[in-house]
């Protein structure tokens, strides 16, 4: 089964992930949050949230991230490596 059929998203309004205005934006940060809160409680977060950073730049809350906090996890990882590779 794929698990983007028992993810706890199809329950809810998909613009709640898809927040307009501003990172800073007052309705923004209050959609972020909230979509967030379900995210925290959704059985496959994680598969979720790899998709979406082996997928690259994608808009909108994945795996309880934003696309600001998956783009610093993917440069996190790539400096990660880049140090791994350099000490071999």
């Amino acid at each position: 089964m794929d698990w983007r059929v028992r993810g706890l998203c199809l329950r809810e309004d998909p613009d709640l992930f898809f927040p307009i205005g501003g990172v800073n934006s007052g309705m923004a940060v209050l959609q972020t949050d909230e979509a967030k809160v379900v995210c925290s409680h959704c059985p496959v977060t994680r598969q979720c949230l790899a998709w979406a950073i082996d997928v690259g730049p994608v808009e909108g809350i994945w795996g309880g991230t934003t696309e600001g906090e998956r783009r610093a996890m993917r440069r996190s990882a790539a400096r990660e490596s880049e140090a791994t590779d350099n000490a071999a």
